[in-house]
Protein backbone atom coordinates (compact mmCIF):
# COMPACT_ATOMS: atom_id res chain seq x y z
CA UNK A 1 0.00 0.00 0.00
CA UNK A 2 3.29 2.07 -0.50
CA UNK A 3 1.69 5.88 -0.97
CA UNK A 4 -1.87 5.56 0.62
CA UNK A 5 -2.12 7.69 3.48
CA UNK A 6 -2.78 5.58 5.83
CA UNK A 7 -5.61 6.14 8.94
CA UNK A 8 -9.48 5.86 9.09
CA UNK A 9 -9.39 8.62 6.01
CA UNK A 10 -8.20 5.63 3.84
CA UNK A 11 -10.35 4.65 2.22
CA UNK A 12 -12.75 6.94 3.05
CA UNK A 13 -15.79 5.63 5.53
CA UNK A 14 -18.31 7.49 2.90
CA UNK A 15 -17.13 5.26 0.27
CA UNK A 16 -17.39 1.73 2.48
CA UNK A 17 -20.76 2.40 3.05
CA UNK A 18 -21.64 2.56 -0.28
CA UNK A 19 -20.45 -1.32 -0.66
CA UNK A 20 -22.89 -2.10 2.29
CA UNK A 21 -26.60 -1.92 3.50
CA UNK A 22 -25.87 -0.08 7.23
CA UNK A 23 -22.31 1.21 8.91
CA UNK A 24 -23.15 -2.02 11.65
CA UNK A 25 -22.77 -4.54 8.85
CA UNK A 26 -19.56 -2.83 7.51
CA UNK A 27 -18.53 -3.45 11.24
CA UNK A 28 -19.41 -6.96 11.21
CA UNK A 29 -18.65 -7.64 7.93
CA UNK A 30 -14.82 -5.78 7.81
CA UNK A 31 -14.25 -7.31 11.14
CA UNK A 32 -15.08 -11.40 10.46
CA UNK A 33 -12.17 -10.46 7.52
CA UNK A 34 -10.17 -9.16 9.62
CA UNK A 35 -10.28 -11.77 11.76
CA UNK A 36 -9.34 -14.21 8.97
CA UNK A 37 -6.21 -12.00 7.88
CA UNK A 38 -5.39 -12.61 11.56
CA UNK A 39 -5.73 -16.14 11.51
CA UNK A 40 -4.00 -16.93 7.81
CA UNK A 41 -0.48 -14.83 9.46
CA UNK A 42 -0.71 -16.95 12.73
CA UNK A 43 -1.09 -20.02 10.52
CA UNK A 44 1.97 -18.93 8.56
CA UNK A 45 4.15 -19.24 11.85
CA UNK A 46 2.66 -22.87 12.36
CA UNK A 47 2.84 -24.57 8.89
CA UNK A 48 -0.39 -24.19 8.14
CA UNK A 49 -1.12 -22.87 4.51
CA UNK A 50 -4.27 -24.11 3.47
CA UNK A 51 -6.47 -23.39 6.28
CA UNK A 52 -7.48 -19.28 5.41
CA UNK A 53 -6.67 -16.54 2.63
CA UNK A 54 -4.21 -14.09 3.28
CA UNK A 55 -4.54 -10.11 2.08
CA UNK A 56 -6.19 -9.81 -1.51
CA UNK A 57 -4.82 -6.39 -1.89
CA UNK A 58 -1.36 -5.42 -1.41
CA UNK A 59 -0.17 -4.68 2.62
CA UNK A 60 3.01 -4.45 4.70
CA UNK A 61 3.61 -5.45 7.30
CA UNK A 62 2.59 -2.89 9.20
CA UNK A 63 -0.72 -2.39 8.20
CA UNK A 64 -3.13 -4.10 10.52
CA UNK A 65 -5.74 -6.95 9.75
CA UNK A 66 -8.89 -4.72 10.04
CA UNK A 67 -6.94 -2.26 7.50
CA UNK A 68 -6.58 -4.81 5.05
CA UNK A 69 -10.09 -5.75 5.19
CA UNK A 70 -11.26 -1.95 4.92
CA UNK A 71 -9.01 -1.69 1.35
CA UNK A 72 -10.53 -5.08 0.32
CA UNK A 73 -14.07 -4.29 0.92
CA UNK A 74 -13.24 -0.57 -1.03
CA UNK A 75 -11.61 -2.50 -3.97
CA UNK A 76 -14.42 -4.91 -4.30
CA UNK A 77 -11.96 -8.15 -3.42
CA UNK A 78 -14.68 -9.19 -1.40
CA UNK A 79 -18.06 -10.27 -1.77
CA UNK A 80 -20.66 -10.15 1.08
CA UNK A 81 -23.17 -12.80 0.80
CA UNK A 82 -26.83 -12.50 2.74
CA UNK A 83 -27.37 -15.06 4.97
CA UNK A 84 -31.02 -16.06 5.89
Amino acid sequence: MAGRDKGIIDPPIDALLEKVDSKYQLVIYASKRARQINDYYSDLHEGNLFDNVGPLVDSSVEDKPLTIALHEIHEDKLRLRHVD
